[in-house]
């Protein structure tokens, strides 16, 4: 198989990939990456020494692709499917990647922060750190809230690259600091991600991983 993925399903940005993959029927080989486990992680280093997931290797092409905004535009450019994930329009495409940016950046990032500091052992948490991130989720839920007033996907009709980008930022930032009773239109927006097949089938994936998650 041409397209093989180094990933693991509990990753968010990993999801945001399988949900580009799996919304297209994209043929692809799983390879999960298993950090704690030492023949796992060389192997992966050897393809991808930054250490970084998820990866795409394109066999047929000999290409290394990693980033997960930048593996769904190469899906999009070299294995298109009926969901068209990133707009031909370039004006568009520059929104859509805009909004990419912005679940990555500021949901998903912030999100991180509060996990990982749940991780640090004792006396070396950042509470500061831990708070200013909280600050950037509020901001960007309200952001979310306003731009969802009229819209169903994050680029209106159409599902594009930027609601593969949302789903799994919303999904752990709503475990981390929980919006559906503060921000009603983001809420209905992340419903509809949860309940598009492509997302469903990458947390379905997740859930046995589930107990990992710091709570």
């Amino acid at each position: 198989m041409s397209l093989q993925l180094y990933f693991h399903p509990l990753s968010s940005f990993c999801q945001k990939v399988l949900t580009a993959l799996y919304e297209n029927d994209t043929p692809f080989e799983p390879h999960l990456v298993a950090f704690s486990n030492e023949p796992s992680r060389a192997e992966f280093l050897k393809i991808w020494p930054i250490g970084k997931i998820p990866v795409l290797r394109d066999a047929a092409n000999d290409r290394t692709i990693p980033e997960s905004s930048i593996i769904i535009e190469y899906l999009a450019q070299h294995y298109p499917g009926a969901t068209r994930l990133v707009p031909a329009n370039a004006d568009l495409a520059r929104q859509t990647r805009m909004r990419d940016r912005f679940y990555d950046l500021y949901l998903a990032q912030p999100m991180q922060k509060v996990v990982t500091d749940r991780l640090r052992p004792a006396g070396q948490h950042d509470p500061y750190g831990v708070e200013e991130a909280k600050t950037l989720l509020r901001t960007a839920y309200g952001m979310i809230d306003g731009e969802m007033a009229t819209k169903t996907w994050a680029m209106g009709d159409a599902f594009t690259m930027a609601d593969c980008a949302a789903a799994p930022a919303m999904f752990y930032a709503n475990l981390v600091m929980p919006f559906g009773d503060t921000h009603a239109n983001a809420a209905a927006y992340f419903r509809r991600l949860t309940e598009r097949p492509s997302f469903a089938r990458a947390v379905k994936e997740a859930q046995p991983y589930f107990a990992l998650f710091p709570k």
